[in-house]
């Protein structure tokens, strides 16, 4: 943004950029160039998106929450407000806060709304586009236009924007570029006489390498340090662009990713690479992972290291295909028949979308099981901006075992975890070992024995017991102990820490606690919870018929606390933080 060591005192620290108009408008890349361009400064942010399901385009916003300091939360309420046309004014004005400003398309909004004190600023995005381009580019160019008036109304490092949407158009036409650019400059140089412009404070972060991007991106990239070289998926939103990404990234690390023709075969195709001796993945949503059970299923009875990723969104049934959840966190710890424990992971954030891909590597091969990586659609598809991970510290070069294996050895020890012999590897043993859903011996041959299939599920049982023994604890932040302990996980990270600053700041002793390992719970929750009078655990899905949400219940199972209250969101939206300390607030008044 800025780079002038003096802050004036008009700075902004913080700034909610909301623009709303139709999905094929482009404004995903103004708040995308914006976002970018955070990322390559000492600013923070966070963004926030709706897309419609229809192919055909529809409403559609994103927002930008910009900030000097640390950024936590898209923001709950806008401080600007882009309206591109008359609906996207009148259903997003409430958005904006009061005495907020709102530039809007005087092309295509006609009926204003004057009322708490919003400053309006009428621009004609559509004609001033297409008067900068020429007439034939019709409204093309217009949301780079936009991008310019904003760039000189918040005093935007203009030079970086431009080498961004440079980066972005590169490999195009050159008249693609010129074209881009002259409707930026147009904005940029569009006089604005309502307000005075809002340069932002010097940035905070100082780490020399940041990244600004998403965590699907994040989820890939971790997955390819962590040691996977393998995958198959089938597509399907928002966990696409995942697969997109290590079909094109794997081959450059000696792998491969194949699209199947459904969601079983996909499956089915990675745990036959798993048990050739590669770290493989293979990932959904929802519905592909309801698909997948019975196989994720013979993957835990097989006890194959295989990766699995569900990037949520709402449902059930095909549902909202590019909408926000957290309903399927039972579905991951019990999605098939039998008894068949897995491990569940969920990453925070999008940077911790990284390491939870590296962790989610690590345990697969560590305890030989299945891994599943609970994500959403709020984390996968927006951009948050943070230090560059160190990949030689991270980076992990598989490598194929295929040494001989003894007399004496046994892929399904009991008193061992499994370790798998890839096929091709020698053996001296008459007793080949081999794979099979069916219930087993030691070296993997069919068996119905009472006895063996008792000891054979605990054997599966005590390795996550072992895993639980070994976690570290989970991130806390605030008191120890006292009135209320927020607990989350996955992206409601954000909002619950902001929310528990803000109690905290009014007088209550108030700690959140956040779990990246879902399945097995580490051990010792219980004592951290009887430290506080109230537990609460906000979650995006249903309370359902027992008035509890899906954490929340599996949690006062653990614990046996009857202090455990959910406080539940299914709107497709992620939290607000002013709902979670409300929420909060009426929890302490009980």
């Amino acid at each position: 943004m800025t780079s002038a060591q003096a802050t004036p005192p008009e700075a902004l620290r913080n700034a909610v950029i909301r623009l709303a108009g139709y999905s094929q408008d482009g404004i995903q890349s103004i708040g995308a160039f914006l976002a970018q361009l955070a990322g390559s400064t000492a600013q923070d942010v966070m963004t926030h998106m709706t897309i419609p399901s229809t192919i055909s385009g529809g409403p559609s916003i994103y927002q930008v929450h910009l900030g000097s300091g640390k950024v936590l939360h898209p923001g709950d309420e806008a401080d600007t407000l882009v309206a591109f046309y008359q609906d996207s004014y009148d259903n997003h004005l409430k958005s904006l806060r009061d005495g907020g400003i709102c530039f809007y398309d005087s092309d295509k909004v006609e009926e204003l709304k004057m009322e708490r004190d919003i400053i309006h600023i009428g621009v004609p995005f559509t004609s001033a586009a297409i008067e900068a381009i020429g007439g034939s580019a019709k409204d093309r160019g217009k949301n780079i236009f936009v991008l310019g008036v904003l760039c000189s109304v918040y005093k935007l490092d203009r030079e970086k924007l431009a080498e961004i949407i440079g980066r972005k158009f590169r490999g195009k036409p050159e008249d693609i570029l010129r074209n881009a650019m002259l409707a930026f400059d147009a904005g940029f140089a569009w006089p604005v006489h309502d307000i005075d412009h809002m340069p932002f404070a010097p940035g905070e972060n100082e780490e020399a390498n940041r990244l600004s991007t998403d965590g699907n991106t994040m989820l890939g990239l971790g997955l390819i340090a962590g040691g996977c070289r393998f995958g198959a998926g089938y597509p399907i939103t928002p966990w696409t662009s995942i697969m997109e990404m290590l079909r094109s990234e794997l081959p450059k690390y000696g792998g491969m990713f194949i699209q199947a023709e459904d969601e079983l075969a996909a499956v089915s195709i990675a745990i036959g690479a798993a048990y050739s001796g590669h770290l493989a993945i293979t990932g959904s949503s929802g519905p592909g992972l309801s698909l997948k059970s019975e196989a994720i299923g013979y993957a835990c009875m097989a006890e194959i290291p295989l990766i699995v990723v569900n990037v949520q969104r709402g449902g059930p049934s095909t549902g909202l295909p590019t909408s926000v959840e957290q309903s399927d966190l039972m579905q991951a710890i019990y999605g098939s028949h039998g008894d068949a424990p897995r491990v569940v992971l969920a990453p925070r954030d999008v940077e911790d979308c990284f390491h939870t891909a590296i962790e989610a590597c690590r345990i697969a091969r560590e305890y030989s099981t299945p891994v599943i990586i609970l994500s959403d659609q709020a984390i996968a598809t927006r951009i948050e901006a943070f230090p560059e991970p160190d990949l030689e510290k991270y980076w992990k070069e598989p490598t194929l075992d295929l040494s001989e294996r003894g007399a004496d050895f046994k892929p399904y020890p009991l008193d061992k975890i499994t370790r798998h012999a890839p096929p091709g590897s020698p053996t001296s043993e008459a007793k080949y070992p081999v794979v099979t859903g069916l219930e087993h011996d030691e070296w993997g041959h069919p068996s119905s024995n009472p006895l063996n299939h008792e000891a054979m599920s605990g054997k599966r049982r005590e390795k996550l017991i072992k895993l639980a023994n070994s976690l570290p604890s989970p991130d806390f932040f605030g008191d120890e102990q006292g009135d209320l302990l927020f607990v989350g996980w996955g992206s409601t990270y954000g909002p619950i820490k902001e929310a528990t600053e803000q109690l905290r700041a009014a007088g209550h002793k108030v700690g959140s606690l956040h779990l990246r390992h879902i399945h097995p719970l580490r051990n010792g929750l219980g004592d951290i919870f009887h430290r506080f009078t109230h537990v609460l655990i906000p979650e995006m899905n249903d309370p359902g018929i027992y008035g509890n949400g899906q954490l929340a219940t599996l949690l006062r199972s653990v614990t046996c606390n009857p202090n455990i209250q959910s406080l539940n969101k299914i709107q497709c939206i992620t939290f607000r933080v002013k709902e979670i300390v409300d929420g909060a607030l009426k929890t302490l008044s009980l």
